[in-house]
């Protein structure tokens, strides 16, 4: 789990590297996969699946063990890089969301010091995206690359288009929305510190 490759060894697939990253925290935190599952309120079978690198999870489940687990999103889904990394935009593994169309990409994970995921958001007009409050005193950061978007706080989202930035607390629910098709952004999310 996170830390730099060594010369010549190959990144795991996404699946693969969320399947040993969701093994190892719930090892951590000493529960069974059925008290995760009751915890994190999914299923027993799919938390199985998950851990065995099979099925395909959406941003919603992931989100749903996270929290249960008390850990950063992005603890499940990061990858150990090489000290100078490149991610081609084709190459991104974005994880959909079941509640709109929307796909969240984790580019570099905060490490215990930093303190701070950094996304790619892909949004497409529809049904938005709701996301319930993350741990208090967290604040999101979101620099719109193309189209239009409406998002922050559900009580006061804003409007923002190419090279806007947007920031708000992510301890408040809040929303995703995309105005026009083709909209993306960069995300850096910033938790609290312990």
């Amino acid at each position: 789990m996170g830390g730099p490759l060594a010369a010549g060894e190959v990144t795991p697939s996404p699946l693969a590297q969320i399947a040993s990253n969701l093994r190892a925290e719930r090892r951590r935190a000493g529960v069974s996969l059925s008290e995760l599952a009751r915890a994190a309120g999914v299923s027993k079978s799919t938390l199985s699946q998950l851990e065995a690198a099979a099925g395909n999870p959406s941003v919603e489940t992931l989100w749903a063990v996270a929290s249960a687990l008390g850990i950063p999103f992005a603890r499940l889904v990061e990858t150990r890089t090489a000290p100078v990394q490149v991610i081609r935009a084709a190459d991104r593994a974005s994880i959909p969301s079941t509640q709109a169309d929307y796909a969240a990409a984790l580019l570099a994970p905060g490490r215990s010091h930093e303190r701070r995921d950094v996304f790619v958001i892909e949004l497409e007009p529809g049904e938005p995206r709701r996301a319930d409050p993350h741990p208090s005193g967290s604040v999101e950061h979101a620099v719109v690359a193309a189209g239009r978007v409406r998002v922050g706080p559900v009580s006061g989202p804003v409007e923002a288009g190419p090279g806007d930035y947007v920031s708000f607390p992510g301890d408040v629910a809040h929303s995703y929305e995309a105005l026009e098709p083709g909209s993306w952004m960069v995300l850096v999310m910033q938790h609290p510190g312990s």
